[in-house]
């Protein structure tokens, strides 16, 4: 732990080894899922990102505040910071507009010392106004349902035709629904994962990510899988709690048997067992913004819209990567169409080498 400047009165702190950071996550209402220490700590076992956190609370204070950024240094996409690689958002952790700008300040003047790329922030609401030189660099769609009604009014806010329908179709199927978090449910997580990203022409995200997710989290983190009457696994998700909210965060399905309601009855049991467990929400996660197909199904589940706004600091222009929704060129085409034909091996091999570039 040290100052970053006396002046701005800036610190930086580890917040795996630093017990004020749960402390602090505990107390702060915009705090979730992917500000806690154990998806920091796959992060960095993962990819070996190391994560950071900006406060104004000196050592020895209670924390007050604490924006999480993870460094990356990749001869691929270049060093920058993120906050935070492979969330869905991060909010800033403050109380006061004041502390925010200290805190952007302190960054900005990071961004030309240590001469990052950018530095890019997921919040949960627009930060363009903490500084002129934060820019808008992607926009997504968030969805989550309200838990808090009962369980029978839940239910008659799901879309009549495509999701009651669905649901009740799984179960006239005799669809059995399963779920752990054993080796052997991973890796029927993973085959499904793998099938549905070459579906999207995207390689999937690296074996030993999941594992270290199921380590981290433990019992708050569920493979939930449909099994057909055949024994064929047809659909499966992961699922991870904290505090009061459930994340549904990875999904994959076999569209072969698409028409059996597999995800649909994976989804509804998602939302009984959290309802159940006394979560107040059900976070579906982001989509992007040219998903239409997407935001309409999570629409159809009574979820809540709301829109993620990405910015980045940067001394110069935007600057891309060809996952990025934005970008559509001959590099992104091609790439894409080898996914699509890449084997399942190769695939997943092509996951582990990209996704700790990407961030």
């Amino acid at each position: 732990m040290h100052p970053l400047s006396a002046t701005r009165r800036v610190y930086l702190i580890d917040p795996l080894n630093d017990s004020r950071w749960r402390d602090l996550l505990a107390a702060h209402p915009d705090a979730s899922l992917f500000h806690s220490v154990e998806w920091l700590e796959a992060l960095r076992r993962t990819y070996g990102y190391e994560p950071i956190v900006y406060t104004t609370s000196a050592p020895g204070q209670c924390l007050e505040n604490g924006l999480a950024l993870c460094r990356i240094d990749s001869w691929l996409t270049g060093r920058r910071l993120v906050s935070l690689p492979f969330s869905d958002h991060c909010a800033p952790l403050v109380r006061r507009e004041e502390d925010l700008h200290i805190l952007v300040g302190a960054l900005q003047e990071e961004s030309h010392s240590k001469r990052w790329r950018y530095i890019e922030m997921r919040p949960l609401e627009p930060l363009v106004a903490a500084s002129p030189l934060i820019h808008p660099s992607a926009e997504y769609t968030l969805h989550q349902v309200d838990l808090r009604p009962d369980l029978d009014v839940l239910f008659g806010n799901l879309h009549k035709n495509s999701i009651q329908r669905k649901i009740k179709r799984a179960e006239r199927e005799g669809v059995r629904y399963e779920e752990g978090s054993t080796a052997s449910f991973l890796t029927t997580f993973y085959r499904l994962l793998i099938i549905t990203r070459r579906r999207h022409r995207l390689p999937p995200q690296p074996l030993a990510w999941f594992r270290n997710l199921v380590d981290c989290f433990g019992k708050a983190l569920k493979i939930r899988v449909a099994v057909g009457k055949d024994g064929q696994p047809v659909a499966g998700m992961l699922t991870i709690r904290h505090g009061d909210t459930m994340v549904y965060k990875y999904g994959g399905s076999d569209l072969r048997f698409n028409s059996l309601g597999g995800m649909h009855l994976l989804y509804w049991r998602s939302i009984q067992d959290a309802k159940a467990s006394g979560c107040h929400t059900l976070d579906l996660g982001r989509s992007d913004a040219d998903q239409a197909g997407l935001i309409t199904f999570k629409n159809r589940w009574g979820a809540e819209q709301s829109r993620l706004s990405y910015c980045r600091l940067a001394p110069s222009g935007r600057t891309v990567h060809i996952f990025d929704p934005a970008v559509r060129t001959w590099r992104t085409r091609l790439a894409k169409h080898v996914f699509s034909l890449a084997p399942a091996r190769a695939l997943s091999v092509l996951g582990a080498a990209l996704y700790k570039h990407v961030g």
